[in-house]
């Protein structure tokens, strides 16, 4: 899953010139340094790109390989592969994370931010307490801030 999300970054670096935000449990597997059987790419992006640029989003993708199976969630899929894309601006006010302070990551040949702990920490924390990762997700969820808070050492 991981080689996949760097495929997809590197496409994003090179033809969108966007660097992207790995989020999610891939994201977070990758802080942790523990397999949390990520399922699926969760990616954030410029909301310019889900909007105005859409169109732009979608022919990288296809460029992949990727086919649009949800345009509401703007989750594409290959080779059962689901890769998901939302807005990066979404992250202040949902979860009071500084974007300016995202620290960048490199690797084979693409660049994209990766939170840190504490971002991840407040991210789980306000999906545990969003409506549908609430009545859906609420356990693992809360087993990932669980995870988080033991790396911190915090109780």
């Amino acid at each position: 899953m991981k080689n996949e999300f760097l495929r997809v970054a590197r496409l994003l670096n090179e033809r969108l010139h966007v660097t992207p935000l790995l989020y999610g449990s891939l994201g977070l597997q990758q802080r942790l340094n523990e397999d949390l059987h990520a399922d699926d790419i969760d990616v954030l992006i410029p909301e310019s790109f889900l909007g105005e640029r859409w169109g732009e989003l979608v022919c990288a993708m296809e460029a992949l390989g990727y086919r649009l199976y949800d345009l509401h969630e703007h989750a594409f899929e290959r080779e059962k592969v689901s890769c998901a894309f939302a807005a990066i601006e979404s992250l202040k006010p949902f979860a009071d994370v500084d974007l300016d302070g995202i620290p960048t990551a490199e690797e084979n040949g693409a660049r994209y931010f990766l939170l840190d702990l504490p971002d991840y920490l407040k991210v789980y924390s306000a999906s545990a307490n969003d409506g549908y990762r609430k009545d859906v997700k609420n356990k693992d969820d809360r087993r990932k801030i669980a995870l988080i808070k033991a790396k911190l050492g915090i109780e």
